[in-house]
């Protein structure tokens, strides 16, 4: 049986030996210098703007090659040099007290080792948001590789005499488990092999375990060299004291003993691979764990889902790491799906057939990457992409859709599996909403919708509108038969009994009273809804006439009310102008990356306003709004009153490129009045933030007579950058988001008398250290002594900002009759007085005068005629279609409660030119503001479900801005530290000398 006191001596044994010399303090100072270096210098860690510490962890399997051979090479070959190993075996402990002792002893000094670094990540937690999961999690895998490779170096130094002998084999050992597993030695294999050497590396496991993933695996691995070279290590110790004319039998048996220990320690790697994965996932967004979301949706499946992986064996070695997790999520994938998810891996150049499908059914063709080794650079045609096939729908997804790249250098390039999960699962939900969309419609309704219309009585209508009452009967028939039960349809005259129907519907929507033209003293309603039972919205029927109009009418309201099928977004944004003349401003807002990004999750139609929004839309989006007119407006507010939601990016300022600078024009958005009246009111200024973002600016600077211009990065008080206070309330808009840039932005004021019966909810705010410029210079002037400044002096109003706010509720609309008929109504009685001045000329002219009545019934025919050719507030042909109608005062005066509106008030945040610049700055492909929009969609339709999982990403956790003098008192605070830590460990170890040198003078008598 072991002794633990035996074993406690020969550690503090050791602890005494290296901490008695300055050899000890050197070593330990040696590694804290260049793990700093690296960190700061070497991997640039403020210019890479990541928050997170893995440039620290990605160095350490090789540092602690050195590190765990230069602790071990004097272990056991001091012992053998000067001969004082015989006198050890001989004394009455057993070969396993010393090596676990002397053991011990160097995991506690290479523990105290990775504590000095402690300092780093916590400094790191003051200027960004640390995941800490992955910290711990490295620190963790950090004294494993630490355990194995002392291990090995114990072992060694039992073998030789000579230290640096035994620091050489040792980091010859420790080298060759490292370089199985690394990218040099990978790259030059196929994926196959690849993916085998890397379970056999002890970096590649390392970097497992530092990416927050615990894997029972990855720790038996290390567990299993460790004990190994243990096991060897006793087995060369106690062969130091056998003899040629000893028992040679029991030798043999001892040899076989320990060769089986070490192949059965060796071979259950294989066993465990072979089991389920056992793992823990200690990321706080629980990243690399199968969310409920994956899960809610692969119940969702009626009918077998295909994943089918095509990875080909040679690839891209940027590419060939990201196989092995890819290859373990789609295999859960397929473990939480049962048997409706089915998941393969091909390799197409393996597979002809395979190949020749893909290329030809599903579009997937190889990409040529360049590789190189040592010998030649080639080009190498590589598959790396996933189809997601249900029914007959089908998504590919490319490596440009599943990777997120970012520019550590011009040559250095760190390639990362962007969010796999979302990505897939995305992928999913938009092929299993396209093949129940192709079959019925009410498959994808969980419970009932009742259609409900406030249609006055057969003899109240217009002759016309009977007729198209009667299609709507049918249409509505039709329907009712095809939906198995799950639609029922009701009709109201809301002028039947005592009226009271007609003040409540006027009350909750805003149904008012229609007239069939100005001078009809008929009044009539015609309004259609649909609810199930929690909300209700309002259909426009102008665009219906016949039963297949209908229908397809009511199958967009009962799109509404769906589940699993995909958002219908609507977006407006400017019509893109070109200047008429050299040295017009350039415009600078374009919106393809939003357009495209919003694409990529939702079903998106581009709109004008021109004509009302259609019935199915869920969302209007209105970007850049730019000099609105009434009717465009008009279009908005009557969605708004449908019971849609509406997401406005607007600012007081407009942006424009001329003459090599920016300018800020005031914005003509042609919604001020129309915010207004909801209580919200976007200020005719630009907000400041000493938290701000980088701004690349052109610099002149004249050397020897020659003028050179520099690219800069500034702080740039008009880029606010959002984070953590400014994200209110975590609002589920902004939840999971790190940071956001509010660029060329407004604040917003609400006003709280006019929106008391509304849930206003603050989404957005600036710091308490912003403030307001009502005339924004965008460009900085620099002197040219004074490039290292921001040019920008916070002004006296210091006070946080809101920035984007939510409103649902009820609304009332801004308008009380359309404003397409007011300007019929107009331009009737202009084209009437012109004609009635031309008539007037023509008296006088003309011997033959019409008498005063005729003149007078001529202009009131005229009138009468011109507003009759008015459909829906258009002007319409004499000769047009008779069926046509065209109805005054078809105005919704009032929402529904289920009504949002939300402003954001900055369009530039979305434009490409904001997005490609902050892109190049961090460089990183730059979402988190598409991100914003897209959480504003789900949540605007009540849909979180992907919302939870989308702002996953590795270079999402941005550090905050910081000034160069900031950066480096930080990092000389890290440097100061590492001093302290070291001079604490001397302190400490003085005090316990000093402690233990008294009580052996007491023992001995000594100083009596």
């Amino acid at each position: 049986m072991m002794n633990y006191e035996t074993l406690s001596a020969v550690t503090a044994k050791e602890l005494r030996l290296f901490f008695g010399s300055p050899i000890g303090y050197l070593f330990i100072a040696a590694y804290l210098g260049l793990t700093l270096f690296v960190f700061f210098w070497g991997e640039a860690f403020f210019a890479r703007n990541i928050s997170d510490v893995r440039p620290m962890f990605e160095w350490l399997p090789v540092l602690l090659i050195f590190l765990c051979s230069a602790l071990t090479m004097r272990i056991w070959s001091d012992e053998r040099r000067t001969g004082t190993i015989e006198f050890i075996v001989t004394l009455p402990v057993t070969s396993w007290e010393l090596v676990l002792g002397k053991f011990v002893a160097c995991m506690t000094l290479l523990a105290l080792a990775l504590f000095l670094t402690l300092p780093l990540p916590i400094s790191v937690s003051f200027i960004g948001d640390l995941d800490w999961g992955p910290v711990g999690a490295a620190y963790f895998a950090a004294l494993l590789l630490g355990a194995a490779y002392l291990s090995i170096g114990l072992f060694v130094s039992t073998r030789s005499e000579n230290q640096i002998v035994t620091l050489i084999i040792s980091v010859l050992l420790c080298g060759v488990f490292y370089m199985l597993g690394s990218k040099i030695l990978t790259g030059l294999v196929g994926t196959n092999f690849a993916d085998l050497l890397r379970e056999l590396g002890s970096g590649s496991r390392f970097e497992s375990i530092t990416r927050g993933v615990l894997e029972f695996s990855d720790f038996y691995f290390y567990v299993s060299i460790a004990a190994s070279f243990l096991v060897l290590n006793v087995f060369s110790v106690e062969m130091i004291g056998w003899t040629k004319r000893g028992a040679q039998e029991r030798h043999i048996n001892r040899s076989l003993i320990c060769g089986l220990v070490v192949l059965n320690l060796v071979v259950a790697n294989l066993w465990i691979s072979a089991l389920p994965p056992l793992r823990w996932d200690v990321t706080a967004e629980r990243q690399y764990t199968m969310s409920s979301v994956t899960k809610k949706e692969l119940s969702q499946l009626q009918e077998p889902l295909l994943i089918r992986g095509y990875f080909s064996a040679k690839t891209h070695p940027l590419l060939a790491p990201l196989v092995p997790p890819l290859r373990d999520l789609l295999d859960a994938y397929s473990i939480a799906g049962g048997n409706n998810v089915v998941v393969e891996f091909i390799d197409p150049i393996e597979h002809p057939e395979k190949e020749d499908e893909a290329n030809t059914k599903y579009g997937i063709r190889p990409v040529p990457f360049q590789v190189s080794d040592r010998y030649q650079s080639s080009l190498v045609n590589s598959y790396f992409d996933i189809l997601i096939r249900y029914g007959d729908e089908y998504e590919v997804l490319n490596f440009r859709d599943l990777i997120e790249v970012k520019a550590q250098s011009e040559m250095e390039l760190d390639v990362q599996l962007r969010n796999p999960e979302y990505d897939i699962t995305r992928a999913i939900a938009r092929v299993r909403s396209e093949f129940q969309s192709s079959g019925s419609i009410f498959d994808a309704v969980p419970g009932t919708v009742v259609f409900t219309g406030y249609i006055s009585a057969t003899e109240t209508l217009p002759e016309e509108l009977v007729e198209t009452r009667e299609t709507l009967v049918e249409a509505l028939d039709e329907l009712k038969a095809d939906a198995d039960g799950k639609f029922d349809w009701q009709m109201f005259d809301p002028n039947a009994g005592d009226g009271s129907l007609a003040l409540q519907i006027a009350e909750n929507y805003g149904f008012h009273p229609q007239a069939a033209s100005l001078f009809d003293a008929n009044r009539f309603y015609f309004y259609l809804t649909m609810s199930d039972g929690d909300a209700v919205v309002s259909m426009d029927w102008r665009d219906s006439r016949d039963v297949e109009g209908f229908e397809r009418l009511l199958e967009e309201g009962v799109k509404r009310f769906t589940e699993g099928l995909l958002t219908s977004v609507a977006i407006h944004t400017p019509a893109p102008s070109t200047p008429q003349y050299t040295g017009q401003p350039q415009p600078t807002a374009r919106y393809h990356n939003l357009s495209d990004h919003l694409r990529y999750n939702y079903e998106v139609q581009t709109i004008d306003l021109r004509d009302p929004v259609p019935s199915h839309i869920d969302v209007l989006m209105v970007v850049g709004p730019n000099d609105l007119d009434a009717e465009q407006v008009f279009e908005i507010d009557q969605f708004l009153m449908r019971g849609g939601s509406v997401i406005i990016a607007t600012s007081g300022f407009t942006t424009s490129f001329m003459d090599r600078r920016l300018m800020a024009n005031r914005a003509q958005t042609g919604l001020d009045e129309w915010l207004a009246h909801h209580g919200v009111l976007v200020e005719k200024s630009m907000v400041m933030d000493t938290n701000n973002g980088g701004f690349p600016i052109p610099v002149q600077r004249e050397v020897g007579g020659y003028i050179f211009e520099d690219i800069q990065m500034i702080d740039y008080p008009f880029f606010v950058d959002v984070r953590n206070d400014g994200f209110v309330n975590n609002h589920p808009i902004v939840r999971n988001l790190d940071q956001m840039t509010f660029a060329w932005g407004s604040p917003l004021s609400v006003d709280e008398e006019l929106n008391t019966e509304r849930e206003v909810i603050e989404i957005l705010r600036s710091s308490s250290d912003s403030w307001t410029s009502t005339f924004p210079e965008l460009m900085p002037k620099f002197s040219q002594n004074n490039l290292t400044s921001s040019p920008y002096v916070p002004g006296a109003d210091l006070e946080s900002k809101l920035l984007a706010v939510s409103l649902q509720g009820t609304f009332s609309s801004f308008f009380e009759e359309s404003p397409l008929f007011v300007e019929a109504r107009e331009r009737a009685a202009e084209e009437a007085a012109e004609k009635a001045a031309a008539e007037a000329e023509a008296e006088e002219t003309d011997p033959t005068e019409p008498t005063e009545g005729d003149e007078e019934s001529f202009d009131d025919e005229a009138l009468m005629a011109e507003l009759q050719q008015l459909q829906d507030g258009e002007e319409q042909d004499v000769e047009e279609d008779e069926d046509t109608l065209g109805v005054v005062g078809t105005v919704i005066s009032r929402s529904p409660e289920s009504a949002r509106l939300v402003i954001l008030g900055s369009s530039d945040s979305l434009s490409d030119t904001v997005i490609d610049m902050i892109s190049q700055t961090q460089g990183s492909n730059y979402i988190n503001t598409m991100q914003f929009v897209a959480n504003a969609i789900d949540v605007s339709v009540e849909d979180s479900s992907l919302l939870s999982i989308r702002s996953r990403g590795h270079f999402s956790r941005t550090l905050r801005p910081l000034e160069d003098w900031q950066q480096k008192t930080l990092e000389i605070i890290n440097y100061v530290l590492a001093v302290f830590g070291l001079l604490v460990v001397a302190g400490v170890n003085f005090l316990i000398r000093f402690v233990v040198g008294n009580q052996r003078s007491q023992w001995f008598g000594v100083g009596r």
